[in-house]
């Protein structure tokens, strides 16, 4: 069982802990354009970053995962990501 833990640090900026086998803790960058391009407002920017996290892990460990990146480059890594992410919230 994987637990996923987000935290807003300020405006931008959110600490998400994840525990698994290893815990690990990353910040994740996210501007409010972008938040309001992926859902038009419709859930909290802490549950976009956790969908986002569970689209990851579905994909990769944790500990793979970067420890600090934009949300925006889950799309470099992975073409399907913003298409799929919208269809989860």
């Amino acid at each position: 069982m994987v637990e996923i833990q987000v935290i807003q640090k300020d405006d931008e900026n959110f600490e998400v802990t994840v525990k698994a086998s290893t815990t690990t803790v990353h910040t994740v960058a996210l501007t409010t354009n972008y938040y309001q391009k992926l859902t038009g407002g419709k859930v909290t920017p802490e549950t976009l970053i956790e969908k986002s996290f569970e689209f990851l892990l579905d994909r990769e460990s944790n500990t793979m995962i970067l420890s600090r990146f934009d949300l925006p480059v889950i799309g470099e890594y992975f073409p399907e990501y913003e298409k799929t992410i919208t269809t989860r919230l």
